[in-house]
């Protein structure tokens, strides 16, 4: 859904940019006050399980693939607004470095992927969800919900996207809406399916992972959290990455049907890893899966220090040694 540049009026660009900055002072804001000491490390494999899960376009019906959006799942792990902040490191990366999603749309697909796709998918999730406590997960009403949740920000991201092509004047408004909506309606469904494993998974196999409310309990070491997160994400974007569906995705396949051509505004900048591509390897699996780990280990690197620039007051309280 990383919409290019050439398709979005300046007007709307700018107030889709204007939009996510407020959006995204205000999680980061947020985000200092809540994020702890332990969850500084879960911050960056997040950020990095997400980098290389949206590699991973799955086909849907049509010759259309879809790929994890992952905002609703991180918003589960790490809290909504940690994961605005999260999500939009991972898309302004993407675009500064893989050429993925224009630079003047950028602010419409934070807007759309960081703001509307997490805090919507949660605020649903926490319907869902009820009275248990959504810091701590266990059984399986969790997982049904983050499913459920997933899906339908999805859709909704989708809804707002086409809004926004609507309002830059690039196909009807109704035309526009049905056929995002009705696309990402089938690639939700994979967002649910992969979001729901991943969450399961976590709670079978390492349920202090994903107990937001243990995040800064000191029985979580550190390594437990990094080292298995970032060797998943790493295994993803090396050996699954470039087997991945090549078909369109949901958003250029509305483009095509409705034969939607980039006429509006563009900015022209080189990305280092244009496409995936490592300068000099030409093209293929070795380049795209050297491209996924170096973006791994970009985004991990990344998104740690961002984490501990968040929490710099509680990093320094749970590394020094109390006042006698």
């Amino acid at each position: 859904m990383h919409i290019p540049d050439g398709f979005l009026s300046v007007p709307v660009s700018v107030a889709c940019a204007g939009l996510s900055t407020a959006a995204l002072g205000a999680a980061t804001f947020r985000a200092h006050k809540v994020l702890g000491p332990r969850a500084v490390a879960r911050v960056g494999v997040t950020a990095a399980f997400v980098f290389a899960a949206q590699m991973l376009n799955f086909p849907v019906a049509g010759g259309t693939s879809g790929h994890l959006i992952g905002g609703v799942l991180a918003a589960v792990l790490l809290g909504p607004s940690v994961a605005l902040v999260v999500m939009t490191a991972v898309l302004v990366l993407q675009c500064l470095v893989f050429g993925d999603g224009g630079i003047l749309s950028l602010g419409a697909n934070i807007l759309n992927m960081a703001v509307v796709h997490p805090f919507v998918g949660f605020a649903i999730y926490r319907l869902v969800l009820g009275r248990q406590s959504p810091s701590a997960l266990r059984g399986a009403r969790p997982i049904a919900a983050l499913a459920f949740a997933s899906w339908t920000a999805t859709v909704a991201a989708a809804a707002t996207c086409a809004g926004e092509l609507a309002l830059s004047r690039v196909a009807a408004p109704l035309v526009i809406l049905s056929a995002m909506v009705g696309v990402h309606a089938v690639i939700g469904l994979g967002e649910a399916v992969i979001s729901a494993f991943v969450l399961a998974a976590l709670i079978r196999l390492r349920p202090e992972r994903v107990d937001r409310a243990g995040s800064s309990a000191s029985s979580v070491r550190v390594a437990s959290v990094v080292v298995p997160g970032l060797v998943a994400a790493l295994a993803l974007a090396l050996f699954v990455s470039p087997f991945a569906c090549t078909w369109p995705d949901g958003l250029e396949r509305v483009v095509q049907h409705l034969g939607i051509s980039p006429a509006i505004a563009t900015l022209s900048l080189s990305a280092p890893l244009e496409g995936y591509a490592v300068p000099g390897m030409g093209s293929g699996l070795r380049t795209t899966a050297l491209a996924g780990a170096l973006g791994t280990l970009l985004v991990f690197g990344a998104c740690l220090v961002l984490g501990l620039g968040l929490s710099p007051r509680r990093m320094r309280d749970h590394t020094q040694p109390p006042r006698r």
